[in-house]
């Protein structure tokens, strides 16, 4: 009997992990079946995607781009539709087996909810659905049994440590992190920085929103907040480590000092494909890592003091209620000010500080609740800019 093909929504298609996970689908066509494809603006980008995978839907968040991406698939029996409430409706389509939440920023939050809410298993790879909503998408996928599979390549590294562990005991989770292209450098080295700089990341090719995140070690505080939600930590249990190579992508301590680790190389294709055969594992061509050429791992400490955001991530998640939240969304306001060259490299934490100190707090959200601390804060950090 032929094994049913598992049909995936891959929400944000044209983004980084979207592209990366359609070459896992086209590299696995026996497996997965693109089921929905939606972008927010990349109208072209879809046009194609849509032609070459034959989805049941599309949907562009932008409906300004409605009539061009009709007009262009008009030959194919493809739905489609725009606007952002339109990709939270296409999601509870009972013949999709996973979504894969790539959508980049708070805009994925809405539609994640839609899909738990509709019992979805979800692959995750928009880290602000929990940093921003942490306590309420925990509560949901319990209540609506939808299991939350990671992509971001440190959480599934935590997530395959931890696979056959039973409830053994964590004591630490170990974050790594490459440490960006500014590694090693001081305050006065990082003034006058460009966004150009910031983008040449070591190790990973990601979307330009990620990268400057990375570069700020922001990346680390989001991954650090969504860790302690995934796997039910407290943030006392998460200590980021520096690793230049990125051939470790996290690890587990337990309670009886063991240490386990995931290697491989840096290739976000690698957790994409987990997420999506999980419980199983599959083949793939990959570059496999080669332990008989001389290989070096290294580990040291984050610099705090000169990247400042880790701090704030913590001291978001401490505080708890609506400020990780508040955090996500002056933070999206620093990069995107950053990359158009209206504030420094340093700037951003500065900038971000200052709006969680004007936003009002608010101890146990509801989602309107988190919608207007967003709105809130983006509002505050804009006055600020």
């Amino acid at each position: 009997m032929e094994e049913k093909k598992k049909k995936l929504a891959i929400l944000g298609s044209t983004g980084s992990i979207g592209t990366q996970a359609l070459e896992v689908v086209a590299a696995h066509s026996e497996l997965f079946e693109v089921y929905v494809l939606t972008a927010n603006n990349q109208v072209d980008q879809l046009i194609k995607q849509a032609r070459a995978f034959l989805p049941d839907s599309v949907v562009i968040a932008n409906p300004d781009k409605y009539t061009i991406l009709k007009e262009a698939l008009s030959d194919l029996p493809i739905k489609i539709y725009a606007g952002e409430d339109a990709i939270s409706q296409v999601v509870g389509s009972s013949e999709i087996d996973m979504v894969l939440t790539a959508m980049v920023g708070f805009s994925g939050l809405k539609p994640t909810i839609h899909a738990i809410k509709a019992g979805k298993a979800i692959a995750l790879a928009n880290k602000e659905t929990l940093v921003v909503a942490g306590d309420l998408i925990s509560r949901l996928a319990m209540k609506h049994r939808s299991p939350i599979i990671p992509v971001d390549s440190e959480h599934s590294a935590i997530f395959q440590c931890l696979s056959g562990e039973g409830d053994s005991a964590i004591e630490k989770i170990l974050l790594t992190a490459s440490g960006g292209p500014f590694r090693g450098k001081s305050r006065d080295e990082l003034k006058n920085v460009t966004f150009r700089e910031a983008l040449k990341h070591p190790n990973w090719s990601m979307g330009a929103k990620v990268t400057i995140d990375s570069a700020s070690l922001m990346n680390k505080g989001l991954e650090s907040i969504e860790a302690k939600w995934l796997f039910n930590v407290s943030m006392d249990q998460i200590e980021v480590v520096v690793h230049p190579q990125s051939v470790i992508h996290s690890m587990v301590q337990f309670e009886d000092g063991c240490v386990k680790a995931q290697l491989g190389q840096p290739d976000m294709r690698l957790p994409i494909q987990y997420a999506f055969s999980y419980p199983e594992r599959i083949n793939s061509t990959f570059p496999r890592l080669s332990f008989n050429k001389q290989m070096s791992l290294t580990f040291e400490e984050p610099d705090r003091k000169t990247f400042r955001n880790l701090d704030l991530a913590y001291a978001a998640i401490r505080t708890g209620g609506n400020m990780p939240c508040v955090l996500n969304a002056a933070n999206e306001i620093a990069v995107e000010a950053f990359l158009k060259e209206r504030i420094g490299f340093l700037e951003m934490s500065d900038l971000i500080e200052k709006t969680m100190q004007r936003v009002g707090f608010v101890n146990k959200p509801t989602y309107e609740e988190y919608v207007m601390s967003d709105r809130e804060a983006r509002h505050i950090a804009l006055e600020l800019l």
